[in-house]
């Protein structure tokens, strides 16, 4: 039956950035497709345990600082120690710094390029590492963004980070495609989430951005639920490298 090939019961799926918005949304539906969930997250993500033991979902916490690479070890040591074996990794967690491209700074630029790009590939090629040892592959989500297709504006390196972002989906599916490991990618649209609080407070700017919104709202976390449970699962086991926009028909404007 092919809604069989949707099913991710046993799974394991690591999310980074689970604590709020698009990154709880995404354990919550993945959990409820089967799989057990590691979250890792920099502060507790108490809601989200709230809402994974109040309907029965196995969930390991564990904290770490993604500005520093050199956590990625542990964090897949423990993973492995409380359930065996790892199948899905999803890179949710990112930063954003907002200031014109002619006064940014150079931590701004570092900070944002480190979370977004440079952690979500090490932890990936460590995942993937696993992945091969396991001998049946695996599924690896990058949650890019509107602006690995566009500018954007005050935000060079949130820009330049979500553009590697996707540069590096494609770069990793054309070398661990032949391991039976899918690398694809989902570009939110404009979400609400703590991200784009500024914007939607912005009168104007919420005005401006709702008017080029072919389904006339914001997204909402739950939006991109949908699509991740999908990358995870075999129903999409012969895409590799692609990105997904889910944007409301932003792109297509």
């Amino acid at each position: 039956m092919i809604l069989d090939s949707f099913k991710l019961t046993g799974k394991v799926a690591l999310v980074t950035g689970c604590n709020t918005g698009l990154g709880q949304a995404i354990a919550l539906a993945l959990a409820e497709a089967g799989c057990h969930i590691v979250g890792v997250n920099r502060s507790a993500p108490s809601k989200t345990m709230k809402k994974m033991q109040a309907n029965g979902h196995r969930f390991l916490d564990l904290r770490a600082d993604l500005l520093k690479q050199a956590q990625i070890p542990s964090l897949i040591k423990q993973t492995i120690k409380e359930y065996g074996r790892i199948d899905i990794l999803v890179n949710n967690a990112g930063i954003i710094r907002r200031e014109d491209a002619i006064d940014f700074t150079e931590k701004d630029w570092d900070d944002v390029m480190d979370v977004n790009a440079k952690t979500a590939f090490f932890m990936s090629q460590m995942v993937a590492k696993q992945f091969i040892k396991q001998g049946d592959g695996g599924k690896i989500i990058n949650i890019a963004s509107m602006l690995s297709f566009q500018g954007g504006i005050r935000v060079p390196s949130y820009t330049a980070s979500k553009s590697a972002l996707m540069g590096l989906t494609r770069a990793m599916a054309n070398e661990w495609a032949a391991h039976n490991i899918n690398v694809n990618s989902i570009a939110p649209g404009y979400m609400e989430t703590n991200n784009t609080t500024a914007l939607r407070e912005d009168l104007e700017r919420n005005e401006a951005i709702l008017a080029r919104i072919p389904a006339q709202r914001w997204g909402k976390p739950v939006d991109v639920a949908g699509p991740c449970v999908f990358l995870a699962s075999e129903a999409a086991s012969y895409m590799h490298g692609y990105t997904i926009a889910v944007d409301g028909g932003w792109l297509a404007r």
